[in-house]
């Protein structure tokens, strides 16, 4: 017959048992679990491998579309230039303004450009468009743009239209640099207490890219010999230009952009004898 003491511990193994038995339960439980999980897991981590590599691939495609649209752009910019060029050339045919002129200006902008604070590639820009200034002379009559003389009112008249024919000339391409030139060519002549012509744009209303190339143009023009005037001297131009002669008037610049010339103006001169005729 089983003592007390044998019955005891024959209980306690099975209640072992039954608590082992459960906890295997259990564990097969989360072992099944953690089996989903994983699974879960390396599929999810599949998926964004694959989007990380369609990502790559789509990254790629686009890297190759902007450069080949980047190399388009410049291609379309250097064929709008070289139009210009060419117009430019075609002007000087029935003007009496020569290739150093042209060259001088843009210079002359630049310098002027970067010394008022604008960036290179806004500098490069107005430099680069500012030769197209008197493209618009290609539809004067050469009777009137070849005079020895000074024009008679109706001749001035039928000069000035240079300007809007110019801007007619260079509009309506996308592209920044003829945008630029065509800004230009139309305000160019344009004064800052609103004297110039075609439109008498006054102060700001005058876009900064004329202003500038008005100021430049004027130094050089005053610079050069004309069928119709002598050249002046480098110190007698700038005094015109900051003290007036009665046509040219300080008040036809922007005060800012006469503070620039102050500065630069050794550095036209170096251009201008640079670059004579």
């Amino acid at each position: 017959m089983a003592t007390s003491t044998q019955l005891s511990l024959e209980q306690q193994v099975k209640e072992l048992r039954v608590q082992l038995e459960e906890a295997q339960t259990q564990l097969a439980l989360y072992a099944q679990d953690l089996r989903r999980v994983w699974v879960r897991e390396r599929e999810q981590s599949h998926a964004l491998r694959a989007a990380n590599l369609q990502l790559q691939s789509f990254a790629k495609d686009l890297k190759t579309s902007y450069e080949a649209e980047k190399r388009k752009s410049r291609e379309l910019e250097q064929a709008h230039y070289e139009s210009l060029l060419r117009l430019t050339r075609a002007m000087r045919y029935k003007d009496d303004e020569s290739a150093a002129h042209i060259e001088r200006l843009s210079h002359y902008t630049k310098v002027i450009a970067q010394h008022l604070g604008l960036n290179n590639q806004d500098a490069d820009l107005i430099a680069a468009a500012a030769p197209m200034h008197d493209v618009g002379k290609i539809g004067v009559p050469d009777v009137i743009l070849l005079k020895k003389g000074p024009l008679d009112s109706e001749e001035w008249k039928v000069m000035k239209n240079h300007a809007a024919l110019g801007a007619s000339l260079l509009k309506g391409a996308h592209s920044p640099l003829l945008e630029v030139a065509g800004q230009i060519a139309l305000t160019h002549h344009e004064r800052w207490d609103g004297s110039g012509y075609p439109q008498g744009l006054q102060g700001e209303e005058v876009p900064l890219s004329g202003r500038i190339v008005m100021l430049a143009d004027q130094y050089d023009a005053l610079r050069s010999i004309r069928p119709y005037k002598m050249a002046c001297a480098h110190e007698h131009t700038c005094d015109i230009i900051l003290n007036g002669d009665g046509r040219t008037l300080p008040q036809h610049f922007e005060p800012r952009l006469l503070d620039v010339f102050r500065d630069v103006r050794p550095k036209l001169r170096a251009i201008y004898d640079q670059l004579r005729d």
